[in-house]
C-alpha cells in the first residue's frame, strides 16, 4: 500500500529576507516545518554569510524554481581591497595582501570587463563538484582545484559607494550561476590590489525583493497557526517571465491529464514556452504550438 505524503498540500512562494550566519537549505526546512508543508525548495542558494531575498517555493510552486532561477538577479556588496582570503569573502583566512588602493577612475575603468557576457570561474569553496563531491569539501581538506570557467551573463555592475580607500560598493544585476565571490576575487586581482567580499545582499531575485520578505523571527511566531498562510504568494509569480495563454474548459481538462490542450493565444510564437489558465489558476507550463499548449509541467491545485 502506497504511503501518503507527510504534511499540508500548500502551494505558493515565500520571499525570506535570509540574515547573516543561516544556510539556505536551514531557511527552507524552517519554512517547511513552519508550514507543515508537503514539499519545499529554493531559488537559488545564498552563501550563510549574505543576507536578502531567499525565495522559498512550497508544494506546486517548487515546478516553478527553474525560472526563477534563471531570472535576473541584484546584488549590492562591498569588496575589501588590499586582502586576498581563502574563501574569496571575511569568512576565509588571509592569504596575501598588497599596500597599493586603486583610484575611483581605475575601479571604474576595470568593472568595463566583468559586464556582459564574461567567462567567471567559481570560488574553491563552493558548491561546484569535481569528481562527484562537492569543490568546498575538497577545499576544506586543502586541496587546491582547477576549476573551469563558466559563462556568466552580468546586466550591470557600478559603484553605488566608496567609504573609505579600503573599500568599494557595488551593485551587481547578473543573469543564473554568478559567484558575487569571484567578482571580488577577480576585480582585486585585475587592480593589482587584491580584495575579497566583506558583505553580501540580494536585493531582488526575478519578481521577488528583499524589501517584501518576511524575517525568521516572523516565520517562528506564526509557525503552524492558521495565520501564516496570508504571508504566502501566488504560485504564478514564478511564471512572471513567461506568457499567460488562458485555456478552454477542454483544454484545461486534457492539460491536466498531461496532454496538449486547447488555449487562447495573443501574441506568442509558434514554439514559444508559456503558462496556461484556466479560471485564474496555473494550469500548465509547456510550448506554444498552432492553438494548443503542449505541457512540459502540470499543477496539481485540486
Amino acid at each position: 500500500m502506497a504511503r501518503g505524503k507527510k504534511g499540508r498540500p500548500v502551494n505558493g512562494w515565500l520571499v525570506v529576507d535570509k540574515p547573516a550566519g543561516v544556510g539556505s537549505t536551514t531557511v527552507v526546512n524552517k519554512v517547511k516545518w513552519a508550514f507543515g508543508a508537503q514539499k519545499a525548495g529554493h531559488a537559488g542558494t545564498l552563501d550563510p554569510a549574505a543576507t536578502g531575498v531567499l525565495a522559498v517555493a512550497l508544494g506546486e510552486a517548487t515546478k516553478t524554481v527553474p525560472y526563477v532561477t534563471d531570472a535576473l538577479k541584484c546584488y549590492r556588496f562591498r569588496v575589501t581591497l588590499g586582502a586576498a582570503t581563502t574563501t574569496d569573502d571575511a569568512e576565509g583566512a588571509v592569504v596575501e595582501t598588497r599596500a597599493m588602493r586603486p583610484t575611483d577612475a581605475e575601479i571604474d575603468a576595470a568593472l568595463a570587463a566583468f559586464r556582459g557576457e564574461i567567462e567567471q570561474v567559481p570560488p574553491q569553496f563552493s558548491a561546484v563538484k569535481v569528481d562527484g563531491e562537492r569543490a568546498y569539501d575538497l577545499a576544506r581538506e586543502g586541496e587546491v582545484m582547477d576549476l573551469a570557467a563558466r559563462p556568466l551573463w552580468v546586466e550591470r555592475l557600478e559603484v553605488i559607494g566608496r567609504p573609505d580607500a579600503d573599500h568599494v560598493d557595488l551593485e551587481m544585476v547578473c543573469g543564473k550561476g554568478g559567484y558575487v565571490r569571484s567578482i571580488a576575487r577577480d576585480l582585486g586581482r585585475a587592480l593589482g590590489c587584491l580584495g575579497h567580499v566583506a558583505w553580501l545582499r540580494r536585493e531582488w531575485s526575478g519578481p521577488f525583493k528583499a524589501a517584501e520578505g518576511v524575517s525568521l523571527a516572523e516565520i517562528d511566531r506564526l509557525a503552524k497557526s492558521p495565520e501564516i498562510d496570508a504571508l504566502l504568494l501566488p504560485l504564478e509569480l514564478g511564471l512572471a517571465d513567461l506568457p499567460e495563454l488562458p485555456c478552454t474548459p477542454e483544454g484545461a481538462v486534457r492539460l491536466k491529464n498531461g496532454n496538449p490542450g486547447m488555449v487562447l493565444a495573443a501574441s506568442v510564437q509558434y514554439g514559444d514556452e508559456a503558462w496556461a489558465s484556466y479560471q485564474g489558476r496555473p494550469v500548465a507550463v509547456g510550448i506554444y504550438k498552432a492553438g494548443e499548449l503542449h505541457p512540459s509541467r502540470v499543477f496539481n491545485l485540486e
